[in-house]
């Protein structure tokens, strides 16, 4: 382990000043990733800026029926929060999907957001990797891509994002909330995290020295919502595939749809195109599946990644399928 120093603000105007005072510091949270990263020398901060106690733990109702979620609220106690489980219970299924129990207890809303990759090139210091060093090379193209990306990848980056909570914020339109030294603003969560192009050392549009104080929640969309993810054991995967639904049918007619995946592209994929299809048809296994193959005729597969189009459109089907036979 490295030296570093170590601060512990007690506001979140205090943490962004320290961090404009100690060049090349890090926020810590919960340090479920950052920390992991910084034994594998990945990740190499002169100093630590502790916001992991900083009262941005609260989970309040908002104007209108929506919901404000802290930065530093555990996954754990999100999950199961009653206005989370009762209005949003696709976040809360996509929460309990993720991790372990004992890491969930720790890891936190703002950090969940912020993981990095666990592409095994980007997590090994030996291996070239543009992610860690811009211009060194893509060695997961030609290599072990099993696990990436399918969608919206570039020559320069397959990896994909690890996050189970972001595929429900996309799919239910949430807004994530920054302090940096210009002052507050906010990003849609599918705008906030980015596909690689030719950045992929860019994991979102989080500028130099801002935090991230919360994420709110717009009200409730109508209709049934689910999480369901696909991995290669039971419990403590990542996602080979995940999808995020929501689904307003109304006499056998789709009113409204909301779909993300999850483990195909470099962010959570906001299905627009499969939505497009959605709106306004019949809610049939028919439909469901123009659907999800016009989404996916995007996907450009790498050569041990293939299977991931026809599982994601399987899911796909099976899981809008459930919800539509929701009374």
């Amino acid at each position: 382990m490295k030296p570093f120093a170590y601060h512990r603000p007690a506001d979140a105007d205090a943490a962004v000043a320290a961090y404009a005072a100690h060049p090349g510091a890090h926020y810590l949270a919960g340090g479920t990733n950052l920390v992991d990263l910084m034994k594998r020398g990945v990740e190499s901060p002169r100093t630590l800026i502790d916001v992991g106690r900083l009262p941005l733990d609260r989970i309040d109702e908002a104007p209108g029926g929506g919901a404000r979620i802290g930065a530093t609220v555990r996954n754990s106690d999100l999950a199961a929060h009653p206005v989370i489980r009762a209005r949003y219970p696709v976040l809360s299924r996509a929460l309990l999907a993720g991790a372990s129990g004992q890491l969930r207890n720790t890891a936190t809303t703002g950090g969940n957001l912020l993981q990095r990759t666990r592409c095994t090139y980007f997590q090994d210091v030996s291996k070239p990797c543009n992610k860690r060093t811009p211009g060194a090379g893509c060695p997961a193209r030609e290599g072990v891509h099993r696990d990436l990306a399918v969608l919206g990848h570039s020559e320069h980056c397959v990896a994909t994002n690890p996050s189970d909570m972001g595929v429900a914020l996309s799919a239910l339109d949430a807004v994530v909330l920054l302090l940096g030294p210009d002052g507050e603003r906010s990003v849609p969560v599918d705008d906030f995290l980015r596909l690689p192009g030719g950045r992929p050392d860019r994991d979102s549009e989080i500028r130099p020295g801002e935090l991230i104080t919360g994420v709110e929640l717009p009200p409730p969309p109508a209709g049934h919502s689910a999480y369901r993810k696909v991995r290669d054991r039971a419990s403590y995967a990542f996602a080979l595939v995940s999808i995020a639904a929501v689904l307003d049918v109304r006499d056998g007619t789709i009113a409204g749809a909301a779909l993300a995946f999850g483990g195909l592209a470099h962010k959570p994929w906001r299905a627009r195109a499969a939505e497009e299809v959605l709106r306004g048809a019949p809610a049939t296994t028919e439909t469901f599946a123009r659907a999800a193959d016009a989404e996916l005729a995007a996907a450009r597969p790498l050569r041990d990644n293939g299977f991931k189009v026809p599982l994601a459109r399987n899911l796909t089907v099976s899981l809008l399928a459930e919800l539509a036979a929701r009374p």
